[in-house]
């Protein structure tokens, strides 16, 4: 089962899990495996999310502030430029509207964790993950727990 640190929310306002969304959610996917990027894609597509997808750490910063994305998706293990950096520079690089950061990698030590949350991110989800806990986190979105704290998913 997938544990899920979560970091910091400033200034967050959505739907609580029970209310659906009143339009699809705009998500970046950050991933360098085209199997995992396009699975992913896809999946949230159907859901009725509007998705885009980058293949590195660069593409994937660029895309978050210009498209200006309500979640993206990361890799932590990505050539060139790695998903601590990525959230490190899309944090800087976004006033106020920040978006929902998820760290989502094979990188599932406790020092991970604390590390994905330092730079920045939101929660952290171990691969594998299921697309009902992918569902979950984005719809809690910015009711998440406070950072630092851990919880399972659907918690």
């Amino acid at each position: 089962m997938s544990r899920i640190a979560v970091g910091p929310r400033e200034g967050r306002v959505v739907a609580t899990p029970s209310t659906p969304a009143p339009e699809a959610t705009r998500i970046l996917i950050i991933e360098d495996n085209a199997d995992v990027r396009e699975v992913l894609r896809i999946q949230l597509s159907l859901e009725g999310h509007k998705v885009q997808v980058a293949e590195d750490g660069e593409a994937g910063v660029a895309q978050a502030t210009t498209w200006a994305p309500d979640v993206v998706l990361v890799d932590i293990g990505l050539p060139g430029l790695d998903g601590y950096g990525v959230a490190r520079e899309i944090r800087a690089k976004t006033d106020g509207a920040t978006p929902l950061l998820i760290a989502l990698t094979g990188y599932g030590q406790a020092a991970d964790r604390v590390r994905a949350v330092e730079a920045g991110y939101d929660a952290h989800v171990t691969k594998p993950v299921t697309l009902q806990h992918l569902a979950e986190l984005i719809a809690r979105g910015r009711h998440a727990p406070e950072a630092g704290e851990e919880a399972e998913p659907g918690v």
